[in-house]
C-alpha cells in the first residue's frame, strides 16, 4: 500500500525510464533511431519538451521549429523520431497511457483488502496526476482538438482507467463491503473528482489542501455513498 506522495513520489522518478524505453519499443516502426539507449533520452527530450510548451503556448501554435529550439535538438534529429504533429501526439498519448495504466495496477494488484485497494487507487491517480500535471492537463484540454484517430485513442484511455475503477467498486459490491449501487456511474463521479485536482489546481492550493489531504476527501465521499449504513 502506497504511503504518501513523497514515497510515491520517489519510486516513480525510477520508473521513469522504463516508461519511455516502452514507449520506444511500441514505436520502433515510426523511430528510425535503432540504439535503445540514445532513442530513450531523447524521447524524454521531446516529450517533456512537447507538454512544456503545449501548456505554455498550446499545442497548436506550437511548432517543430519551437520543439527544436526547447528540447535542443535539430530539425534532423527530430524527424529521426517524429514525421508531424500527429506522430507527436501518438508519442505524447501513449507515453501519458502506459505510465497510467502501469501505475494503477502496481499499486492496486497486491493489496488484499478491498477498501484498501480503491484508496490505493484513488492515492496512485492523484499522485500521478500531481508529479505528470503537465500531461494530465494536455491530454483533458487537446483531446477535444484532436484529429479522429488520435481522439478515439484518448477516449479509449478515458475509458480503460474508468474500467479499473469500475472493476475495483463491482469487487467491493461482490463482496457485500458495499451496497449495490450503481457502479458505472460511481466509477464516473470518482474519474470526475481525481480530473478536478490537476484542472483546478490553483484553487485547492489557494485553501492549502495537498494531495494526501484530497485524497482521504476523495475516498471519503465515495465510500459514504458505498458502504452499508449499519
Amino acid at each position: 500500500m502506497i504511503e504518501d506522495y513523497e514515497a510515491f513520489r520517489s519510486e516513480l522518478s525510477l520508473s521513469k525510464e522504463d516508461v519511455i524505453r516502452d514507449v520506444y519499443r511500441q514505436n520502433k516502426d515510426r523511430i528510425s533511431i535503432k540504439k535503445e539507449a540514445t532513442a530513450v533520452k531523447n524521447l524524454t527530450r521531446i516529450i517533456e519538451s512537447t507538454l512544456r510548451l503545449a501548456n505554455s503556448k498550446g499545442f497548436h501554435a506550437m511548432t517543430l521549429r519551437d520543439l527544436c529550439a526547447d528540447s535542443g535538438m535539430s530539425m534532423g534529429g527530430l524527424y529521426a523520431y517524429i514525421s508531424n504533429k500527429a506522430d507527436l501526439i501518438h508519442l505524447i498519448q501513449s507515453h501519458g497511457f502506459i505510465i497510467t495504466r502501469r501505475t494503477l495496477l502496481h499499486y492496486t494488484s497486491q493489496v488484499e483488502d478491498i477498501r484498501d485497494r480503491l484508496f490505493a487507487a484513488i492515492k496512485a491517480h492523484l499522485y500521478l496526476s500531481e508529479q505528470m500535471r503537465a500531461w494530465f492537463y494536455f491530454s483533458y484540454m487537446e483531446a477535444k482538438s484532436l484529429p479522429a484517430p488520435e481522439k478515439r485513442d484518448a477516449v479509449a484511455i478515458e475509458l480503460e482507467i474508468e474500467e479499473i475503477f469500475l472493476n475495483l467498486i463491482e469487487d467491493g459490491i461482490k463482496a457485500e463491503i458495499y451496497e449495490a449501487k450503481n457502479a458505472r456511474l460511481v466509477s464516473l463521479m470518482t474519474k470526475a473528482l481525481l480530473q478536478d485536482w490537476y484542472l483546478k489546481r490553483r484553487k485547492y492550493r489557494d485553501q492549502n489542501i495537498g494531495v494526501d489531504d484530497y485524497a482521504v476527501f476523495v475516498r471519503d465521499v465515495i465510500e459514504n455513498y458505498l458502504l452499508w449504513k449499519r
